[in-house]
C-alpha cells in the first residue's frame, strides 16, 4: 500500500512550489554552480526549455494554434503592455533616484521594463486560470521575437547607451530554443500526442523542473559575480517594494484594461498573465551584451521581479480557476484533448488543485 505524500497545512498560505523556488535560490546562494558545473547547468537549462516547447507543440492542436494567430488585437495589447506601458513606468521611476534607489539599481529596474514577456509561465498560469492558452503561446512567442530587436533599441535609447545588443546569434538562439521545438512538436503531434496525453502528470514535472533550473543557473551566476555584496539590505528592501508596486500596477492595468477593451474572459486572462511578466531567460543574455562586466548587478532587479511574479501569479491563477464556472463535459480522445479547461495538460506551479510555469 502506497503511503500518501505529506502535504502542507491548509492554514499555511505558502504554495509548495514556491517553497521549492525559495529553496532553489538558497541552494544557489550556498552552492552556486562554478566552472564546469555552471556550463553543465546552463546546458541542461537550455535543453529543458527546448523539451518544454516541444511538449507544448505536441499538446496544442494545429487548429488552435492558427486560431491563436488570428487574435491580432490580443497580441497588439500584450506588446503594448510589454514595450510601451512597462517602459513608461520605468522612466517614471527615475524620480526615485537617489533617495529610494541608487543609480545602479535604477538602471537594472529600467532594463527590466524593456525585456520581453515570458512564455512558459504565461502559458502555464493561463492554463490554470482556464484562459486562452493558444493565444498565450502566440503572444509570448511574438513578444520574445520582437524583443530581440526592440529591447536593445529601447535600451540604447533610454539607457543612453550605444544601442547595441542585437545579433544574429541571439536571434538564432531564440529560434532554436523556442520556435523549432514547438514546430517539431506540432509536426510530430500525430504520432506522440496520445503518449503525451497518457503521461501528462509525469511530464508535468518538466515545466516545474525547467523553471527551477533556470532560477538556479541565474542566481548561481549572480552569486559567483558577487552581486549581493554590492547592495545593502535596506536598498534591497526598497527595490523589492518598488517592484511589488510595479507588478501590482501592471496586473491591474492588464486586467481592467483588457476588460475595457471588450475582450472575453479567456482572452483577458491571457493578456493579464502575458502582459504583466518579464522574461529572465531572455533578459540575461541581452544584459550580458548590453552591460558587459556589470551585467550581474544590472539583472538583479529582473531576477527578483521574476521570482516575485511567479509567486504572485501562482496564487492569482488558482483563485481565478476557483471562480471559473465548470465547463460542460464533452467527448474527446486523449490525442485530441484541447489545451485549457479541466483537461488541460499544461503543467503549472503549485499543488494540483486544477489541471496543470519561468520562465521564459
Amino acid at each position: 500500500m502506497r503511503r500518501a505524500l505529506p502535504k502542507l497545512p491548509s492554514w499555511l498560505p505558502v504554495d509548495g512550489y514556491i517553497l521549492a523556488l525559495v529553496g532553489t535560490v538558497a541552494l544557489a546562494a550556498l552552492l552556486p554552480a562554478r566552472g564546469p558545473a555552471a556550463t553543465v547547468a546552463d546546458g541542461a537549462s537550455t535543453g529543458a526549455v527546448a523539451l518544454l516547447f516541444f511538449l507544448y507543440g505536441a499538446r496544442l492542436s494545429t487548429r488552435e494554434a492558427l486560431d491563436g494567430l488570428r487574435h491580432w488585437r490580443l497580441h497588439l495589447t500584450v506588446l503594448a503592455c510589454t514595450f510601451v506601458l512597462f517602459p513608461v513606468l520605468g522612466l517614471a521611476a527615475r524620480g526615485l533616484v537617489p533617495y529610494v534607489l541608487p543609480p545602479t539599481l535604477y538602471t537594472g529596474l529600467l532594463f527590466l521594463c524593456l525585456v520581453p514577456s515570458t512564455v512558459q509561465s504565461s502559458i502555464a498560469f493561463t492554463s490554470l486560470a482556464r484562459g486562452n492558452v493558444a493565444a498565450a503561446i502566440c503572444a509570448g512567442s511574438f513578444s520574445s521575437i520582437v524583443g530581440i530587436v526592440v529591447t536593445p533599441l529601447l535600451a540604447g535609447l533610454v539607457l543612453h547607451g550605444d544601442g547595441g545588443g542585437f545579433s544574429a546569434g541571439s536571434l538564432l538562439s531564440i529560434v532554436c530554443q523556442l520556435l523549432l521545438p514547438f514546430v517539431a512538436g506540432q509536426l510530430l503531434r500525430r504520432w506522440v500526442g496520445r503518449f503525451i496525453a497518457r503521461h501528462r502528470k509525469a511530464l508535468g514535472h518538466v515545466d516545474r523542473g525547467s523553471i527551477l533550473l533556470v532560477v538556479y543557473t541565474a542566481f548561481s551566476a549572480g552569486m559567483v559575480q558577487g552581486i549581493w555584496h554590492q547592495v545593502s539590505p535596506l536598498r534591497l528592501l526598497c527595490l523589492l517594494g518598488v517592484e511589488a508596486v510595479l507588478l501590482a500596477v501592471m496586473l491591474t492595468a492588464t486586467s481592467y484594461g483588457a476588460k475595457k477593451l471588450g475582450f472575453p474572459r479567456s482572452d483577458r486572462i491571457a493578456i493579464t498573465f502575458a502582459g504583466s511578466k518579464k522574461s529572465l531567460a531572455a533578459g540575461l543574455p541581452m544584459a550580458s551584451v548590453l552591460f558587459g562586466a556589470q551585467a550581474g548587478l544590472a539583472v538583479l532587479p529582473l531576477m527578483l521581479f521574476h521570482q516575485m511574479q511567479l509567486m504572485v501569479c501562482a496564487v492569482l491563477a488558482k483563485r481565478c480557476a476557483a471562480r471559473a464556472e465548470p465547463e460542460p463535459r464533452r467527448e474527446s480522445t486523449p490525442a485530441a484533448t484541447a489545451v485549457g479547461g479541466s483537461t488541460d495538460p499544461v503543467p503549472v506551479p503549485g499543488p494540483a488543485t486544477a489541471p496543470a510555469p519561468a520562465a521564459r
